[in-house]
C-alpha cells in the first residue's frame, strides 16, 4: 500500500466516524491486517500523516479540546467542494472497504472501465508538464492513425475515459480512451490557456459529445409513473431543476446542448418521460420513436 492510500484510509476513517479518538483509529488500523500488518498506529506516525494530508489534500485533521481528544476534519469543504478530490478519496475508500471484505468477492459485481487505465499515466504526466502527445487512435469502423495533440483535460463519463485535446487545426475534440491504441509524450511544450476552465467547458454538455452546431437551450421534460424519484436521486445534468410536481407527473428543467448522447439517454427512459420543450427537440425525438416503431412493427414482421 502506498503512502497516499494510507493517508486516504485515515481521511475516510475520520470522515465516516465524524469524531474519533486516536485509540479507536489505531484499533481500526490494526484490524486491517492487510494494510497494517497487525501493527498499531503510533502517535508519531499519526501526526506525520496528519501533516502530509494537510500538504497533499488540504484536509485539516484537528483534535477536540477539553479532555475528549477526539479527532475530526476541520474543513470538510476541502473535500465536498472539490469533485476530483472527493472522487479520488471515495474511490480509494471503497477499494479499502472491499479489500477488508474479500470473502464477499463472489457476491459483489462492478462494471469494468474499458482500457482507460492503460494510458492515464502518460497522459497525466504530459498534462502536468504541458507536453504535446502523439496519439494513435482508431475510431469505430475506421483505420488507426496517429496525430499530435495538446492534452487539455480528462473526463470520466458512463464508465469511459475521454481525452479533451487540441489538434493542429486549432479545434478541441474528445477522444475515447477505449479507442486509443498508443500514447507517446513528444517532449514538445505547449502553452495551456490560463483562462481555460474544464468545468465551464463541459457545463452545457450532457456527456462526451461536443455540441458542434447545437447551442445550449432550456429543455423541459416531464417524468411519469414515479420516474421522478430516479431523476431526483441521480440528476441527468448539474443544471437540473424541479419546477413542478403533481400526483401524475413532475417537470424538470435543464440548460444544455441537446446532443446525440443526451437524446439516447432520454430514449433510454422510454415512456417514463416526455419532452415538453423545445419543439425542435420534441420533433427530433418523434422521428426517433417513429423509426423505432417501424423497426418493431409486429404486422410488418408477419
Amino acid at each position: 500500500m502506498t503512502q497516499t492510500e494510507k493517508h486516504i484510509w485515515l481521511i475516510d476513517t475520520i470522515r465516516r466516524a465524524g469524531r474519533i479518538s486516536l485509540e479507536d483509529i489505531s484499533a481500526k488500523w490494526q484490524d486491517c491486517e492487510e494494510l497494517s500488518g497487525g501493527k498499531p498506529l503510533l502517535r508519531c506516525k499519526f501526526n506525520r500523516w496528519r501533516m502530509a494530508i494537510l500538504m497533499q489534500f488540504g484536509v485539516n485533521i484537528e483534535c477536540e479540546k477539553g479532555g475528549s481528544y477526539r479527532y475530526y476534519i476541520d474543513n470538510p469543504e476541502a473535500i465536498d467542494e472539490d469533485r476530483l478530490k472527493g472522487w479520488i478519496i471515495d474511490s480509494f475508500a471503497v477499494g479499502n472497504i472491499l479489500s477488508e471484505h474479500k470473502g464477499l468477492s463472489s457476491r459483489i459485481l462492478i462494471d469494468e472501465i474499458p482500457s482507460g487505465r492503460d494510458f492515464l499515466a502518460p497522459l497525466l504526466s504530459a498534462m502536468k508538464e504541458d507536453m504535446e502527445v502523439n496519439v494513435t487512435y482508431q475510431g469505430f469502423g475506421r483505420d488507426a492513425h496517429t496525430f499530435e495533440i495538446e492534452p487539455y483535460s480528462l473526463r470520466l463519463h458512463q464508465n469511459r475515459w475521454y481525452l479533451l485535446g487540441k489538434g493542429g487545426n486549432g479545434k478541441l475534440w474528445l477522444y475515447g480512451l477505449d479507442r486509443v491504441k498508443g500514447v507517446e509524450v513528444t517532449g514538445q511544450k505547449f502553452s495551456m490557456p490560463k483562462d481555460f476552465n474544464v468545468e465551464e467547458f463541459f457545463a452545457q454538455m450532457f456527456g462526451a459529445v461536443l455540441p458542434n452546431e447545437k447551442d445550449a437551450c432550456t429543455i423541459l421534460i416531464r417524468a411519469y409513473e414515479g420516474h421522478a424519484h430516479y431523476l431526483r436521486s441521480l440528476p441527468l445534468h448539474h443544471s437540473q431543476r424541479e419546477i413542478y410536481t403533481s400526483e401524475e407527473y413532475t417537470d424538470f428543467e435543464y440548460f444544455l446542448a441537446p446532443t446525440y448522447d443526451f437524446i439516447m439517454a432520454l430514449l433510454g427512459m422510454g415512456a417514463n418521460v416526455e419532452i415538453i420543450k423545445p419543439t425542435e427537440l420534441r420533433n427530433e425525438i418523434t422521428i426517433w420513436v417513429r423509426n423505432l416503431a417501424k423497426m418493431y412493427d409486429i404486422n410488418k414482421q408477419k
